[in-house]
């Protein structure tokens, strides 16, 4: 019991280089593919599902907005694979990673922000200034609204980083307190197990709608400047 509850969340390496990249880029060999102009049952549902989640996604968007359609569903494919793949057992979870997550969250916000300056300027600015607000409120609001703004990226990369971890951490506490309990008390051990595979099925759907939601809030974004 003296493991570190945060061993699992530690970078691995191999040869004693960094095994990030590699283990970023396998879920991308999960998906297969066809060259055959009829595709099977397994490529066909995967389509579908990246269709309906495309169209859900892009409703709300204009003819300029659409043009980012390739990028929102790479990114929350590559978040919901990543995702479930911390799920496996002795795995490491990249979104797990503060860093990693602001490395995502930053560079999307910058340039749904640039664009909106650029294509929508007098409304990007009026967001710092809303209307009928009082002469001596001025001042305080732009502070307010510019620290706002300032404040997506992080709290993108904390929602998403707080989930992964906090469900990964239960599921290491409840799973070690099943081990120590076996050799104790049987019904006890069958009853923590019966939560553990409850709490694992919870986890994959956090997984799935975090994915979502994040990639939903860069098109929310993205959609107030464009």
């Amino acid at each position: 019991m003296n493991e570190n509850l945060f061993a699992s969340f530690m970078m691995p390496t191999i040869l004693g280089l960094p095994a990030v990249v590699p283990i970023i880029m396998f879920p991308a060999l999960l998906f297969p593919t066809s060259k055959h102009l009829i595709s099977n049952r397994l490529i066909t549902i995967q389509q579908n599902i990246i269709q309906m989640i495309l169209k859900q996604i892009m409703t709300i968007h204009n003819t300029k907005g659409q043009t980012w359609s390739l990028m929102l569903m790479s990114l929350i494919i590559f978040i919901a694979t990543t995702n479930l793949l911390g799920l496996l057992p002795h795995s490491f979870t990249p979104t797990a990673q503060l860093s990693m997550n602001l490395a995502m969250a930053v560079p999307l916000w910058a340039g749904t922000v640039v664009l909106g300056f650029r294509f929508k300027t007098k409304n990007s600015l009026a967001h710092f200034l809303p209307q009928g607000t009082p002469t001596p409120l001025i001042p305080m609001l732009v502070v307010i609204e510019t620290i706002s703004l300032f404040i997506q990226p992080v709290a993108l990369a904390v929602r998403l980083t707080a989930n992964i971890t906090a469900g990964h951490l239960l599921m290491h506490l409840i799973g070690s307190a099943a081990l120590a309990l076996l050799t104790i008390n049987l019904p006890t051990t069958f009853l923590i197990l019966v939560l553990l595979v409850l709490l694992t099925i919870l986890e994959i759907a956090v997984a799935l709608i975090q994915a979502y939601v994040f990639t939903l809030l860069v098109s929310l974004y993205l959609h107030d400047n464009t």
